[in-house]
């Protein structure tokens, strides 16, 4: 019993300093957020701020004179849209494919496979020149349609690499029954697989999503004004001479949000979609 009682009191001490190193940050950034400028570059530092403001939420969100703060906003939304088509689209695509390579028997299936593993494992400032030639040659910079073609490059192997393994996890004898009842493959897809798979693709759709999100290489290179994403407006807070440490961890704390929020509502699902595709039948 003492030996038990110790073992959980060295779990909760490594839980704490665990909390301490992954929360501290994030706690210091929503107090930068509401810190004026002055107070966060006086040396020494004083803690607690001696004021606390809003305004720079007020900004982003009701204030449209602001310009900076218009823009910040331009390109949250941006981030949205484009983190939601590609979550959408890449869990169409790689649904379909996914079942594909798990079900069927063809030639050259492992080697498609392995192939799209290779496509995901390429560097992007590996191929970003002759991209960057062709997107400029098409006419396609600076549109949120080409970043979402990009990300669905990044998105589309890793939705089929997750989720081939779990529907390769799920009985051939549920398959099996729904061709016996008379149903095409595409709806044995539609009313056995996908909803058994439902957790696995709440987590691949989540990982999706943030892959997106968080993206700033290719949106720093492709975009300049009307499709520029958050990560990088985030960036051009900090200037040649000046850096607006109070806007840089206000946009941090914006941009945790949705993703925070998406892992509260499908934690159980994210978390059963993550543990479930590891044992075959």
């Amino acid at each position: 019993m003492n030996k038990r009682l110790g073992f959980r009191i060295f779990l909760y001490c490594c839980a704490s300093v665990l909390f301490l190193f992954v929360g501290l940050p994030f706690f210091w950034l929503i107090v930068s957020s509401v810190t004026l400028q002055r107070d966060l570059t006086t040396l020494p530092l004083v803690f607690p701020p001696p004021t606390v403001t809003l305004e720079r939420y007020t900004d982003i969100f009701f204030n449209p004179k602001n310009s900076i703060a218009s823009a910040f906003k331009a390109a949250m939304v941006n981030s949205f849209i484009i983190a939601s088509a590609v979550t959408l689209l890449s869990l169409a695509v790689g649904a379909l494919a996914s079942y594909t390579f798990a079900r069927l028997r063809f030639w050259g299936k492992r080697k498609f496979l392995f192939l799209l593993l290779f496509t995901y494992m390429i560097p992007p400032i590996v191929i970003i020149i002759p991209l960057y030639m062709l997107v400029s040659n098409l006419g396609l910079l600076d549109q949120k349609a080409t970043l979402i073609l990009l990300y669905l490059s990044m998105a589309v192997p890793f939705v089929v690499w997750v989720m081939q393994s779990y529907f390769a996890s799920i009985g051939r004898s549920f398959e099996e029954a729904a061709l016996i009842d008379g149903c095409s493959r595409l709806q044995t897809l539609r009313h056995v697989y996908l909803p058994m798979a439902f957790p696995g693709l709440i987590a691949t759709g989540i990982l999706a999503f943030l892959l997106s999100w968080d993206e700033f290489f290719f949106s720093l290179i492709f975009t300049s004004s009307e499709a520029k994403t958050m990560p990088v407006a985030i960036a051009e807070f900090s200037a040649k001479n000046t850096v607006d440490y109070g806007m840089i961890a206000t946009g941090g704390v914006i941009a945790c949000l949705p993703p925070l929020i998406i892992t509260a509502i499908f934690q159980k699902q994210l978390v059963n979609g993550m543990t479930g595709g590891g044992v075959k039948e």
